[in-house]
């Protein structure tokens, strides 16, 4: 293992950012006119232990680089996570590794309070577990709320880079550790209301949107056993969309698109394109469950494309 202080980035312990290229993929919709850890210790063998000293030992290197302190290894029942100087901006050229660390059996709930990062150009990577290429969970930018994060494992790690020029606010979020017969809480969406206050094994939420807004995906979520013995919810959290309104630009692992007003019938004259973004190197699958449209007068329309 080698810690690097400065080139082009290899990996989340240099200090050099990420390009941030994706992949994309759009959708096309359109109709004609008419028609109707706490007290647990974590158990690692000799060659892990001695891993997780090396890369703890570039964290803390990591964190010294270019004159600020940010990052380490963060440990306990729940705890907060910020941005180098946070509330009042962070720095250039910042460079920061936390690596989250619970017991074994257990997970970890991540939930942001405050996000704003100059979009495209700052930005927070997502690890599920150590900070490798294929852990690779999210890459987050901009000003929108990420929605909460849970891990699959006892490990989270977030990696947060800066360029050269501009600064925001930063972010602020807040991590707690679950137990494995939890799902964690999957947050409030947009325009929404969450219904519900547990989030075990067998509990249900239910999803609903302010005036002027509609629903799109399952209202309903249910906390389901999960292979490995973990829990999870059996389906992504719904997004609400203005009323009328139908299209836009969709991020995650997962999610769902539907026509307008589904599963009542769609409006004439509709011209909706939904964009689909992935990270780099992953390919986007898109499954239908129900498929009814005007023969040769209603189309949707799918291409995929590398972004460029």
């Amino acid at each position: 293992m080698r810690c690097q202080r400065a080139g082009r980035s290899t990996g989340p312990l240099s200090t050099a950012r990420p390009v941030p290229r994706r992949e994309f993929g759009s959708v096309r919709f359109e109709t004609e006119a008419f028609d109707p850890p706490g007290s647990r210790a974590l158990e690692m063998s000799p060659s892990t232990a001695l891993g997780f000293l090396l890369l703890s030992l570039c964290v803390l290197l990591s964190a010294a680089a270019g004159d600020q302190l940010c990052g380490g290894l963060v440990q306990g029942l729940n705890g907060t996570i910020e941005s180098p100087g946070f509330p009042y901006g962070y720095p250039n050229y910042a460079n920061c590794t936390w690596i989250i660390i619970t017991g074994e059996r257990n997970r970890i709930q991540l939930v942001f309070q405050i996000f704003a990062l100059e979009e495209d150009f700052d930005i927070l990577s997502i690890y599920d577990g150590q900070p490798q290429q294929g852990n690779l969970k999210l890459r987050v930018t901009g000003f929108q709320l990420p929605s909460p994060i849970v891990s699959s494992g006892s490990i989270l790690t977030l990696w947060f880079t800066t360029d050269f020029a501009v600064s925001a606010q930063g972010f602020k979020a807040v991590y707690e550790v679950l137990p494995s017969h939890t799902c964690g809480n999957p947050g409030v969406i947009p325009k929404g209301v969450l219904h519900g206050t547990r989030f075990n094994i067998g509990d249900k939420i239910r999803y609903t949107c302010v005036t002027g807004h509609v629903l799109e995906g399952h209202a309903v979520l249910t906390c389901i056993v999960s292979p490995g013995n973990g829990a999870s919810w059996d389906f992504p959290p719904p997004f609400c969309r203005a009323d009328g309104a139908c299209g836009g630009t969709l991020r995650g692992t997962s999610g769902a698109i539907s026509s307008p007003h589904f599963p009542s019938e769609y409006i004439n004259n509709a011209d909706c394109t939904w964009t689909i973004l992935a990270e780099p190197g992953d390919t986007i699958a898109l499954i239908f469950s129900d498929f009814q449209l005007e023969d040769g007068y209603d189309i949707l329309e799918i291409s995929g494309a590398e972004a460029p």
